[in-house]
C-alpha cells in the first residue's frame, strides 16, 4: 500500500488526468496505425497486403486470421510485351492488343474457376513488375468463409507450372490500394511503384463474367441479396403504393365531381319545370 512505502498521495496525479492521458495516447495510436508515422506496423503491408522487404521487414506484418480478400502471389505470368508496357516502353499496337487479349483470357479462366468456391465481389490483377507485386491476383469474396474455403482448395495446386500459395490479405478496398498518380497517368516510378497499378479489365468483360457466375450459381443471387437490394425493393413497393393511393384519390375526386355535376343538372331541371308550371297557372 502507498502508506506502507511512505509515498504521499500528492505525488500521484488524479485519476481523471491518467484517463485523459491514456485517451490521448489511444487516439494517436489509432490515427497513425498503418501510416508512415507508425514505427511498429508496416504501412505497405497494411495497405496493399505486400511488402518489398518481405519477412525481412523491420516492421510487423499483421497477417489476418480471417478476411474476405484472398491474395494469390505471382499467379499471372505477364508476357514480355506487358512487362515492357509497364516499364513505359513503346510497344506496337498489334503487340499491345495481343498482350491485352492474353490477360483477358487469363482473367476469365481464373474468375470462372474461383467462383466455384464462393460468390466473387471483385477480382483484380497487378500490373507492377517489382518482385513482390508482379503477377499478384486479388480476389474479394462475399464472406470470410468463402475466402478461407478457396484458400484451402487452391493450396498445393499448380497453375501454368507454378505452385500456388494463396494467403488471406488485409486489403479490403481495391481503390484504396491503387496508385492515384497512375490513374492520372502521372506516376514517375512506372511499374516499380510501391503502390498498386491495376491491370485494365474492360467493363463489358466483367459484366459478362458476373452474369455467367450467377447463371452457373443461382444460389449466389438468391441468397446473397444485400440490404441495398432489399431497400430498393421496399422503395419500389412504397412507390407503387403511393401511385395506387394517388390513383384511388383521383378516381374518388372524379366520381365526386361527376355526382356534383349530376346533382346540379337535376336541380336545374326541376327548377325550370316549376317555373313553367307557375307561368301556366
Amino acid at each position: 500500500r502507498l502508506k506502507d512505502v511512505g509515498l504521499p498521495f500528492s505525488r500521484f496525479p488524479p485519476l481523471a488526468a491518467w484517463e485523459r492521458r491514456w485517451a490521448t495516447m489511444a487516439e494517436r495510436l489509432a490515427r497513425i496505425f498503418g501510416t508512415e508515422e507508425d514505427r511498429v506496423n508496416c504501412p505497405f503491408y497494411f495497405k496493399i497486403g505486400a511488402c518489398r522487404h518481405g519477412d525481412q521487414c523491420s516492421r510487423q506484418h499483421n497477417r489476418p486470421v480471417a478476411s474476405q480478400c484472398l491474395l494469390i502471389p505471382h499467379m499471372y505470368q505477364q508476357p514480355p510485351a506487358a512487362v515492357a508496357m509497364a516499364e513505359g516502353q513503346d510497344v506496337p499496337d498489334e503487340v499491345a492488343d495481343e498482350a491485352q487479349q492474353h490477360f483477358e483470357q487469363f482473367f476469365e479462366e481464373v474468375f470462372m474457376e474461383l467462383c466455384n468456391f464462393g460468390q466473387i465481389e471483385d477480382m483484380a490483377c497487378v500490373d507492377n513488375v517489382s518482385d513482390h507485386l508482379i503477377g499478384n491476383v486479388y480476389v474479394r469474396f462475399s464472406t470470410e468463409e468463402e475466402a478461407a474455403r478457396c484458400m484451402q482448395k487452391l493450396s498445393g495446386r499448380y497453375y501454368a507450372g507454378r505452385l500456388l500459395a494463396p494467403e488471406l490479405s488485409p486489403l479490403t478496398d481495391f481503390k484504396e490500394a491503387r496508385c492515384r498518380q497512375y490513374d492520372d497517368a502521372q506516376c514517375a516510378r512506372g511499374g516499380y511503384c510501391n503502390f498498386i497499378h491495376w491491370k485494365h479489365v474492360p467493363r463489358k468483360v466483367k459484366k459478362r463474367l458476373f452474369r455467367e457466375m450467377f447463371d452457373e450459381h443461382p444460389e449466389y443471387q438468391e441468397g446473397g441479396r444485400d440490404d441495398r437490394g432489399r431497400d430498393r425493393d421496399r422503395d419500389r413497393d412504397r412507390g407503387r403504393d403511393r401511385d395506387r393511393d394517388r390513383d384511388r384519390d383521383r378516381r374518388k375526386r372524379s366520381r365526386s365531381r361527376d355526382r356534383d355535376r349530376d346533382d346540379r343538372r337535376k336541380g336545374g331541371g326541376a327548377g325550370g319545370g316549376g317555373g313553367g308550371g307557375g307561368g301556366g297557372g
